[in-house]
């Protein structure tokens, strides 16, 4: 069944990774996977929709395992964790949860047999956990983790590969009273054409973080490092997929009441009128001028939320992210990250992009 996602053999960082949810798609990928795959396997998955996803790094010497950090990403599952933005410690996860994702995690590296690093991906949907993968090595979140927990990762693992125990280390269980969030940053704007939209592929370049008492302030600050400037005022375009429209109804109404005005084509401003949410309709481009690519050109929106669905809502609305690409107008592409930047915005009036040093969160 649908939604499947597709992945070659033998690729890193997701290259060639599809998620299809019709049966063109299926058909158009396996004529185009051939040029990747040559004549090895393809990997067929089922696609957790709405699932969200937690990266958790630790460390066994055989005999004991300390986890270093659980990071839940705040993009759902499907798009890369390079790609993803995440948080440590999780901002909606319950401790019982949390729990159950180190026992998880301490079970399967006592019976893999790891010394060393190890990074477990997990997927959660409702009350049900998903492995997704575990790597037997370093993932590139343990710089971001020693840097949250203030714990050289790195070097105690590698003095347990060489044979020291982890009880010669005297670590104590992280609980940090700070928020951490770690933001990819893109090259989208150095290549032309290209369609800003996150998905299973890694494409970020490099990586930002944020650290606040808040895990609102700490997206803000991540945000302003990876180049996205978060606006105050103004108007805000939203287009959505028809699995997004309800929920994010409450955080459209967070956006009014902030002073924004808000702009839809006719299926999202359809749901927000029934809510009563105050919504401006605009055409879709197909639909004739002026539609909301003039809009965006014209310096008339200053924020962008738009989730899509399928290979054709992609194509229809990429003229859409690429012309917020060029004109520098912060664009997200999932419910999940477009709910943290709402929600962030109403924090940086509050103080929340205030410096403070690193060393201090750890006094």
């Amino acid at each position: 069944g649908f939604p499947l996602v597709l992945r070659p053999s033998y690729v890193l960082g997701g290259r060639a990774m599809e998620i299809v949810r019709e049966t063109d798609s299926l058909e158009r990928y396996l004529r185009e996977a051939v040029n990747v795959s040559g004549k090895s396997p393809l990997l067929l998955d089922r696609y957790l929709t709405e699932a969200d996803e937690v990266d958790v790094d630790a460390i066994c010497d055989g005999k004991d395992v300390w986890v270093a950090g659980v990071m839940q990403h705040i993009e759902e599952a499907g798009v890369h964790s390079g790609d993803s933005a995440c948080a440590l410690p999780p901002y909606s996860l319950t401790e019982a949860m949390i729990a159950e994702l180190k026992r998880q995690t301490c079970a399967m590296a006592l019976a893999i047999g790891v010394r060393g690093l190890m990074n477990v991906q997990f997927a959660i949907k409702g009350e049900t956990i998903y492995v997704l993968e575990v790597n037997p090595r370093a993932s590139r979140t343990v710089p971001f983790v020693s840097k949250a927990i203030g714990e050289p990762v790195a070097k105690i693992a590698a003095k347990v590969m060489a044979g020291t125990p982890l009880s010669d280390f005297n670590l104590a269980v992280p609980n940090p009273s700070h928020v951490s969030v770690k933001e990819a940053v893109m090259p989208f704007a150095r290549f032309p054409g290209v369609d800003p939209i996150l998905g299973p592929e890694m494409r970020s370049t490099g990586e930002v973080m944020g650290t606040d008492i808040s895990f609102e302030g700490a997206f803000a600050k991540a945000e302003l490092g990876a180049g996205i400037k978060l606006p105050r005022t103004g108007k805000v375009f939203i287009s959505l997929r028809e699995g997004d429209k309800a929920a994010m109804i409450e955080p459209a109404r967070v956006l009014v009441m902030l002073g924004f005005e808000i702009l839809a084509t006719a299926g999202t401003a359809e749901t927000f009128e029934d809510a009563h949410v105050p919504v401006t309709r605009v055409n879709k481009v197909f639909e004739g001028r002026p539609h909301i690519v003039d809009f965006v050109k014209n310096g008339d929106v200053q924020l962008i939320f738009n989730t899509t669905e399928g290979r054709q809502s992609h194509l229809d609305s990429y003229s859409i992210r690429r012309t917020a690409l060029e004109m520098k107008i912060p664009c997200y592409t999932t419910a999940s990250a477009a709910r943290a930047a709402i929600d962030s915005i109403r924090r940086i009036d509050e103080g929340a992009l205030e410096p403070k040093a690193l060393q201090s969160y750890f006094q």
